[in-house]
């Protein structure tokens, strides 16, 4: 099997199925990587760190300094400081400029009568609202999107290939430029506090203690692929299942209630991130099958989401599914932090869409090109017509 090719970024849902039935744990020699699809399998690797750990350096693989990759008692430190900054109601205030923002980009295009979805909207919103929330100036804006572009490009490292070199190479440089860049931002937040993330961060303290610098940019660095790809592809995702389900399409225009239970299935049935990455602290037997310590293991989140032994009829797209305890975000200490951003977002962008398009439908029946990123599901673009209600 090829992971990398696009036939299966577009669709890895068979192979996952076949997986989950024959070899829930499977080896895979060319990355040396362990891959776990089954949902016990994938929640017990997300919480039990006592064997699982975030931190590579157990499997002897370095990672960026991100928070993702710390364990406690440093993640639980570190998540409590940037907790502070990114509270329930700073989140919640974001709505009327979610809003503005999505008729912004929607308004221009609506005699046109078509749109790339994804070029037009469900890129530049995510970036626009997050580069707004950190409190990047407008002007600086094509800078934060080849941030963010370049960070992406870090998980071809998985592959092993001459790309996962140079995407290290291309990261390095790039954090580089933001530890230049970020700094006489923080200053003048310290000097002059405004109503933004940086901000916050930079006034952020628990027990004393505060982010440092470099702590602050890997934090930035995150939040350019959590909550900007993540939610980019949870809107390109979420419009796929619709055009493919017009049953559930007529259903939620009939029940615009069921939005936000809508969001929650295309979390499950499309997973935006795809995996997540665990170091074996020690022997671990799944299935029958042990798992060594000091390997490196993905936990194929989007696989978990399908096993029909936790979810019936798991391939159906069903917008009133319920119970949903899908973990597309994760589980335990590293659920993500801009889930509720991402899902505000997603509501919010959703509503303005099918409030300003009558019928849609994508131009072309060409398989769509998968985004960069190797650990996402999603189009790269999306070209769609649509007649304006």
């Amino acid at each position: 099997m090829d992971l990398f090719s696009d036939d299966f970024r577009r669709n890895p849902y068979p192979l996952y199925e076949r997986m989950r039935t024959a070899q829930p744990p499977l080896y895979e020699p060319r990355t040396d990587f362990w891959m776990i699809f089954d949902y016990a399998g994938v929640k017990r690797a997300l919480t039990d760190h006592s064997a699982f750990a975030s931190d590579m350096s157990a499997a002897n693989q370095r990672a960026p300094s991100w928070m993702i990759f710390f364990d406690p008692p440093r993640h639980t430190k570190l998540r409590a400081l940037i907790s502070r900054a990114f509270t329930p109601g700073i989140v919640a205030n974001l709505e009327p400029r979610i809003r503005q923002l999505s008729r912004e980009l929607l308004y221009p295009v609506l005699d046109r009568g078509e749109m790339d979805f994804a070029a037009d909207f469900a890129v530049p919103l995510p970036l626009k609202v997050i580069a707004e929330l950190i409190g990047i100036p407008a002007a600086d804006w094509p800078r934060f999107r080849h941030w963010s572009d370049v960070i992406l490009t870090l998980s071809y490292t998985v592959s092993g290939a001459a790309a996962g070199a140079e995407a290290g190479l291309a990261f390095r440089a790039t954090t580089l430029e933001m530890a230049e860049y970020l700094p006489a931002i923080l200053e003048d937040r310290r000097r002059a506090p405004k109503d933004d993330l940086l901000t916050n961060l930079v006034h952020a303290e628990v027990d004393g203690a505060r982010l440092t610098a470099d702590e602050i940019v890997a934090f930035v660095q995150l939040l350019l692929v959590a909550g900007n790809e993540t939610t980019t592809n949870l809107l390109n995702n979420t419009l796929l299942c619709l055009m493919e389900n017009p049953d559930q399409l007529a259903r939620l225009r009939a029940e615009p209630g069921l939005l936000p239970s809508a969001i929650e299935e295309s979390l499950r049935h499309s997973s935006p991130l795809q995996f997540m990455f665990r170091a074996m602290r020690q022997d671990v037997e799944l299935h029958g099958q042990t798992i060594p310590a000091g390997k490196r293991v993905l936990a194929m989140i989007g696989s978990a989401n399908r096993d029909p032994l936790q979810f019936p009829d798991p391939d159906r797209y069903d917008i009133a599914r319920d119970p949903n305890p899908h973990i597309a975000f994760g589980h335990g200490i590293h659920f993500c932090l801009g889930a509720p951003l991402s899902r505000l977002e997603a509501r919010v962008a959703f509503t303005e869409f099918l409030n300003l398009v009558g019928t849609f439908g994508r131009t072309s029946n060409e398989p769509w090109k998968p985004r960069k990123a190797l650990h996402v599901l999603g189009p790269e673009n999306l070209p769609i017509c649509f007649k304006p209600v």
